[in-house]
């Protein structure tokens, strides 16, 4: 009996499961929902934008917002330049942290704070998309988005009643919107006085902190109270409206209005030292004033001659008498390769009495240092006269009132005529078939004038003044302007390339006194340039 109930159970539990699984796959089978509707799928342009941002969480801002352009080539360069900036970075940061240190340790009885190390690891930060803001006023507002997941490795050394503690950062994680306010902007490198640094909204913070070797962040509720504490203290200083300002050049200085004019007369030279291989030399003297960003004025050059006679009057623009100085340097003319430098001396302005006209025999040295050993060689001398003329009260007030007035042509320009000053600016999206690297051609009245070449370069800017004094206003005459890309190499199979020109009718101008507009250049097919035109009348 025993051995037949066992196998008649075997049995009834086969059949009862088979049974089972028969009933359940006809339930799923012929009782399952018909409002069950087949998934629909359509492509991430048709969604709205918080869709996409469920969808992909951690796409660039750049693709989330069309306002933020994308900055791969920012991060190009942080990471070119990361083992650089790393290291002056962490030295910005031990010299700022040390007085302040200094300042807080005897409130709380430490012996010292100090950083044992400080690096930043091998991990740049990186830019996820920048929104630039346009305003009437002289400033320029960028936002950055900025996240910094990054390997650095920071121990800070602390000695208090003769104990001796580290505490080291590592694996620190850094996610801000901060908003650079470049304020005001001027007319001096590097064109803005003041740096605003602020945040939008609180920085996320992440990092882990060992406490003498041991992991202080896994005890319970510690990690969440350092990182609401540092986002707290955080946006307490830098949370817009509030900001850190960094100040790069004093403003009033930068804008600095023309008080004068400085009256330079190159006379001659005497005893110039030999430099070409025949026993002579071809010199020219250049002018510009120190730490002034308008281009230098050059003579003529006097062909195989030691004591050349040039006679040649210049005027330059004085902003600050007290700080500026006109510095002369005479160079040796080469047909091929670079011009030799000859010597050199400058004439602090502050040393000049006003209107009042002074000869300088000026010795020419090697350097302005005034202790090189080189400056002993006798190089020649250079005869210069100079006279400082102030503008007067009125003047003053008059170029105050309107910065964009035209001057007036300078003394001695026929009465009928002017001084017609040709502005090349710049240009934009030229294209080579072989190279680019361009230079302006100017053609006016059979005289030819060059810019200087911009090497490989789609977008030069020049910034060159062209000056030409005519008897009579020029209503009936042209000027031709062509940019060229010249090789930069000795190969003879593209020299050169025209890249573009304009042929600009004089009559408006004239009428006029100022043109400042960009002209497509004829036979390119993107390219244009930036060319100003003032008409000065005595």
């Amino acid at each position: 009996m025993g051995i037949l109930s066992t196998i008649t159970g075997f049995l009834g539990f086969g059949i009862g499961t088979s049974i089972g699984l028969l009933i359940g796959y006809y339930i799923f089978i012929y009782f399952q929902s018909i409002h069950v509707k087949e998934p629909t799928f359509s492509p991430l342009v048709e969604q709205d934008l918080k869709a996409v941002q469920q969808l992909l969480p951690e796409i660039p801002l750049w693709i989330k917002n069309p306002d933020y352009d994308r900055l791969d080539w920012l991060n190009k360069l942080v990471e070119y330049m990361w083992p650089y900036l790393n290291k002056a970075i962490c030295k910005t940061a031990r010299t700022i942290a040390k007085p302040i240190i200094a300042e807080q340790i005897p409130k709380y009885k430490i012996d010292s704070v100090e950083f044992e190390e400080l690096n930043l690891g091998s991990l740049p930060p990186t830019f996820q998309g920048m929104k630039v803001y346009s305003t009437d006023e002289k400033e320029l507002i960028m936002e950055l988005s900025m996240k910094w997941a990054g390997n650095p490795n920071i121990i800070v050394a602390v000695k208090a009643f003769g104990l001796r503690a580290t505490v080291q950062v590592v694996d620190l994680q850094v996610f801000a919107s901060p908003r650079i306010t470049l304020r005001p902007l001027v007319p001096s490198f590097p064109c803005f006085a003041n740096i605003y640094v602020s945040l939008m909204e609180k920085p996320h913070v992440d990092f882990g902190l060992k406490l003498l070797g041991a992991d202080a962040m896994s005890i319970p509720g510690l990690y969440r109270i350092v990182q609401e504490i540092i986002k707290d203290q955080v946006a307490k200083m830098y949370l817009w409206p509030k900001a850190l300002e960094v100040q790069i050049m004093d403003p009033s200085k930068a804008m600095k209005k023309p008080v004068g004019i400085l009256h330079v007369k190159v006379v001659r030279a005497l005893k110039l030292r030999k430099k070409d291989i025949m026993g002579a030399s071809d010199p020219y003297v250049k002018l510009k004033l120190e730490d002034d960003k308008l281009g230098s004025k050059k003579t003529t050059v006097k062909y195989k001659n030691l004591n050349p006679e040039w006679d040649e009057e210049f005027k330059v623009v004085i902003k600050d008498p007290e700080s500026q100085a006109l510095m002369l340097t005479v160079f040796d003319w080469e047909k091929v390769g670079k011009h030799e430098k000859m010597g050199m001396n400058r004439i602090p302005l502050k040393e000049l009495t006003p209107n009042e006209p002074k000869e300088l025999t000026l010795k020419l040295l090697k350097t302005i240092e005034p202790n090189d050993p080189e400056n002993e060689k006798s190089r020649g001398e250079l005869v210069v006269e100079v006279t400082y003329k102030p503008f007067k009260e009125d003047e003053l007030a008059k170029n105050a009132e309107d910065t964009n007035a035209i001057e007036k042509a300078p003394e001695g320009t026929p009465a009928t005529g002017g001084l017609l000053v040709i502005i090349i600016h710049e240009a934009e999206d030229l294209e080579g078939k072989h190279h680019t690297n361009p230079f302006a051609r100017l053609l006016f009245k059979g005289e030819e004038r060059k810019t200087k070449h911009v090497r490989k370069n789609r977008d030069p800017r020049w910034g060159e003044t062209f000056e030409f004094t005519l008897d009579e206003p020029p209503t009936n005459e042209r000027i031709y302007v062509e940019v060229i890309s010249a090789s930069s190499k000795l190969g003879l199979l593209h020299p050169k390339e025209t890249l573009g020109y304009v042929d600009i009718n004089l009559c408006d101008v004239v009428s006029n006194n100022r043109i400042n507009e960009k002209y497509n250049l004829i036979d390119s097919k993107n390219g244009r340039i930036q060319i100003e035109l003032q008409w000065r009348t005595p």
